[in-house]
């Protein structure tokens, strides 16, 4: 089996190639730039140099592969870019997989996204219609809508032990009471290795979050518990942030955008279907032991 794999040199990505090949899974990774990809080659995947803007690539990259695994989205950007990258790009790999005649294409989305939040910000806009091109495909397909990802190589659970490390306070966006339930990396690239072959799984949305769900506010109690931090923590209206997002989010490194803040106005990012358990029936790491392998 061949599986082709794009967005491999992201935190996700480099997970999902490493637990492919830990399968002795033939990896075939859609890369940008080579020399970001040295690690991936290292563990014995074939490079495919392009991106998903390029229809010549991505055809000559589904020859003779069995699945495909689409990983790439990019955050902020203008709407051009979201339609470009995300869409656009989604559109072509899917015509190309059809054409390749490839078995499964699993691709991931974003939990919270449905028809209530579609338009509310171009991320989940290009991401409902990444969604519509591989649903209305011809392909055999997987869908995974994962909560917060958390890893201790990337993600945003490093600049929160960051925060809760050195920060004087701890800032919690708004009044800590909306709830998240993080998956923790790994488990997340399991759930889509298994995914290429799960008969059960075809043509399916799943939800994907951790065995916990805990408040905002009960998040950073935990980890600063974890960490054995005694800094009190701060909550910060929304307003304030978008304010300060207006002015900063196009800098490299802003911590946040208006358009995060309004997916966090959203409310709980929590699962809502145990589908995704019944089907795959993983052991997921806990939150805690998350936060400990991220600490230590």
């Amino acid at each position: 089996m061949t599986v082709l794999v794009t967005g491999g040199t992201g935190f996700v990505g480099g997970h999902v190639v490493h637990a492919l090949r830990a399968r002795d899974i033939r990896v075939r990774a859609l890369v940008r730039d080579r020399k970001r990809a040295g690690r991936l080659e290292s563990w014995g995947a074939e490079l495919v140099v392009g991106d998903v803007t390029d229809e010549t690539v991505l055809r000559a990259a589904c020859v003779g592969v069995d699945a495909v695994v689409h990983l790439v989205a990019i955050i902020k950007g203008s709407r051009g870019d979201f339609e470009h990258v995300m869409e656009h790009g989604t559109r072509s790999l899917v015509g190309a997989s059809e054409n390749a005649g490839v078995h499964r294409f699993v691709l991931m989305s974003a939990l919270g996204l449905d028809e209530r939040s579609k338009d509310a910000v171009p991320y989940f806009t290009a991401k409902w219609d990444m969604e519509r091109a591989v649903r209305s495909s011809s392909l055999p397909y997987v869908v995974f809508r994962p909560s917060f990802v958390f890893g201790k190589d990337g993600g945003v659970l490093p600049t929160f032990v960051r925060l809760a490390r050195l920060a004087p306070v701890t800032p919690i966006v708004g009044d800590g009471r909306s709830r998240l339930q993080p998956i923790w990396v790994d488990d997340l690239a399991e759930y889509v290795v298994r995914a290429i072959d799960e008969q059960a799984a075809s043509g399916r949305v799943f939800e994907l979050g951790g065995p916990d769900v805990v408040t905002w506010g009960e998040f950073w109690d935990r980890l600063k518990r974890v960490l054995g931090a005694r800094r009190p923590s701060l909550h910060v209206p929304i307003g304030l942030l978008r304010a300060q997002a207006t002015l900063t989010e196009r800098l490299p490194g802003a911590p946040v955008t208006r358009d995060q803040l309004t997916m966090l106005e959203l409310g709980d990012n929590v699962v809502s279907d145990p589908a995704a358990v019944e089907t795959f029936r993983l052991p997921l790491v806990p939150l805690d032991e998350q936060l400990r392998r991220a600490a230590s």
